[in-house]
């Protein structure tokens, strides 16, 4: 690894989303943490991706929902690399069920993914990137959480939640070359549906302004500006990759 090079860790990187971001940043120069949860298999197949873009990968295997194993991940990478220059909190569980039915069992189980596992593996990795004078931090928000849905309490909560962790880390961190968004994406189908014959995703295809739904390279695209040096002056930013569904005022 040269010394130049920067490396990215993006939680739940083994499928659709976080495979395009990996791939991206892959292709911008960034060696690439990969993790999942579960199918390991999948995992080293995004690593495959990436290191055929010619950078380094690694993968950390690991529920970012428990502290132990979401700081072990970090752990993992920063042993490896020796820093971590981008976190990419992806991972994220979306249950959907009315508010008076869900546990405290089941809230806590979304509060950990969606909100406790960015607080955990910035703790770990910020305090390299103030060392560096360079970071990058990058949450995911959603529809979910700006408009509010039906049985989608907990995960609107959490991100909710994360966009308040966002704006405080860019003011905190600012000053230490760190920015801190958020990405609220629209709606991004998995890799293999079918959306022509899927009734959901055809009437929120129809319902788009721009005639199309989300793809992976779209968000992978942005968070490869956020990364770069022309990207370093949006900082406490949500920016909206929706297709204009969702529109800010």
């Amino acid at each position: 690894m040269s010394s130049g090079s920067k490396t990215a860790l993006i939680t739940g990187s083994g499928q659709n989303i976080g495979r395009g971001i990996a791939n991206q940043l892959a292709l911008a120069g960034f060696n690439i943490i990969v993790n999942g949860s579960r199918n390991q298999d999948a995992a080293e197949a995004v690593a495959a991706e990436v290191r055929a873009h010619g950078v380094e990968a690694l993968v950390a295997m690991g529920n970012v929902g428990i502290k132990a194993e979401a700081e072990a991940l970090a752990k993992a990478g920063l042993d490896h690399f020796g820093k971590i220059d981008v976190l990419v909190n992806n991972a994220a569980i979306r249950p959907h069920g009315p508010f008076l039915d869900m546990n405290d069992d089941e809230w806590q189980k979304v509060m950990d993914v969606d909100l406790n596992a960015a607080i955990w593996l910035s703790r770990m990795i910020l305090p390299g990137m103030i060392d560096n004078g360079w970071g990058r931090i990058i949450s995911f928000s959603g529809m979910n959480a700006q408009r509010g849905y039906p049985g989608a309490s907990a995960v609107s909560v959490a991100k909710h939640a994360v966009w308040g962790l966002t704006k405080a880390f860019a003011v905190e961190f600012g000053i230490n070359g760190i920015t801190a968004n958020i990405i609220a994406p629209g709606t991004f189908p998995p890799n293999d549906a079918d959306i022509a014959n899927d009734t959901k995703f055809s009437a929120l295809l129809k319902a788009n302004p721009s005639g199309r739904l989300g793809r992976t390279e779209d968000i992978g695209a942005m968070v490869v500006y956020l990364c770069s040096k022309n990207g370093g002056f949006v900082n406490g930013q949500m920016l909206q990759i929706n297709g204009g569904v969702v529109m800010q005022f």
